[in-house]
């Protein structure tokens, strides 16, 4: 092997050397933006999970609220009908002793 084909294989091999590290440097690179990306996804996670916890509790409370309002619904309309019975009682009594 002469010194011209020893120059162009080391040529080669430096050249093959250079792509793979500028390879490797992309690799790391897009390694460390999938981390930062995995990270905010992380912390988007987190922050939704709280933000449903407390969607969760707050439709509970809601839910114990409407409960509560439907049984006054109920308590007041069987008063307002025990009056409105009452008055329809009194006016047949008045209307019978005509």
């Amino acid at each position: 092997m002469n010194l011209n084909e020893a120059l162009k294989r080391l040529d080669a091999a430096l050249t093959a050397l250079e792509a793979a590290a500028a390879r490797r440097e992309e690799a790391d690179r897009r390694s460390g933006d999938l981390e930062t990306e995995l990270s905010l996804m992380q912390d988007d996670r987190a922050r939704l999970a709280v933000d449903l916890d407390g969607t969760i509790a707050k439709l509970d409370r809601m839910e114990a609220t409407t409960a509560d309002v439907g049984r006054r619904l109920e308590l007041a309309m069987a008063a307002v009908q025990a009056v409105l019975d009452a008055e329809t009682a009194s006016v047949a009594l008045r209307n019978d002793g005509d």
